[in-house]
């Protein structure tokens, strides 16, 4: 039995006697390769935890807000250009991405409690969620839509003329921000009953008719004002 542990306690006294004869070079050298190890290690598992796979590997996800996902002009349109999980909701830069890990380490235990764990539930809390995720967004100043999105590359001529006048006045002017009116874009709104809306239509631009609505929205437009009448 003895010789089975002698390995053991000859390696534990290998790595806690001090160094006597190892050079100074071989300990320097030895202290770079196992921290380019850990960092890899590191930066390895941090870039795994950044996919969409991870994201949606909890069936919470998944099944709910990754299914929206797949409807919306963000996962499938004509450029080919999809946007995932991570692009919405993992800022780009180290630091910041350091931050919003720390942060969403704690969403764990939603998962592990099984807060939302079935549709009812999911719903249930979804505007908790969302409220969240808006506050987020407002406090960074929409940092993941400006990842894609450039206010000063905006060719305002190509938009509708009601979306160039929103923009030109919210947006350029820098009184609000890209979530405060794009909210439901890639996922399902919540109930939005006593949410204040992002924006409040320009005084130019009220009356019967906004420019630049298409035919359903003039129809959903009608319908809105009808029932409040």
């Amino acid at each position: 039995m003895r010789w089975i542990l002698q390995p053991f306690r000859w390696f534990w006294r290998v790595l806690w006697t001090p160094a006597g004869t190892l050079g100074l070079g071989f300990l320097t050298l030895g202290g770079f390769v196992g921290g380019v190890v850990f960092w890899g290690a590191f930066n390895t598992a941090l870039e795994y935890t950044n996919t969409e796979d991870f994201c949606i590997s909890c069936h919470e996800m998944e099944a709910n807000v990754y299914e929206e996902l797949s409807r919306t002009v963000h996962f499938s349109n004509r450029s080919g250009v999809r946007a995932g999980c991570p692009d919405c909701h993992v800022p780009h830069d180290w630091t910041d991405k350091i931050a919003r890990k720390m942060q969403a380490s704690k969403e764990v235990w939603g998962h592990i409690f099984g807060t939302i764990s079935t549709r009812e539930k999911f719903l249930d809390h979804r505007l908790v969620m969302a409220k969240r995720e808006w506050s987020r967004l407002q406090a960074n100043d929409s940092l993941e839509c400006r990842n894609c999105h450039s206010e000063t590359a905006m060719d305002l001529s190509r938009q509708s003329p009601r979306a160039a006048e929103i923009h030109t006045e919210y947006l350029l002017s820098g009184e609000r921000t890209c979530i405060d009116c794009h909210k439901g874009i890639a996922h399902e709104l919540p109930d939005m009953t006593g949410v204040e809306p992002g924006w409040t239509v320009p005084e130019a631009l009220q009356g019967e008719k906004q420019p630049g609505l298409d035919d359903g929205e003039q129809i959903q437009s009608f319908l809105t004002d009808t029932a409040s009448e």
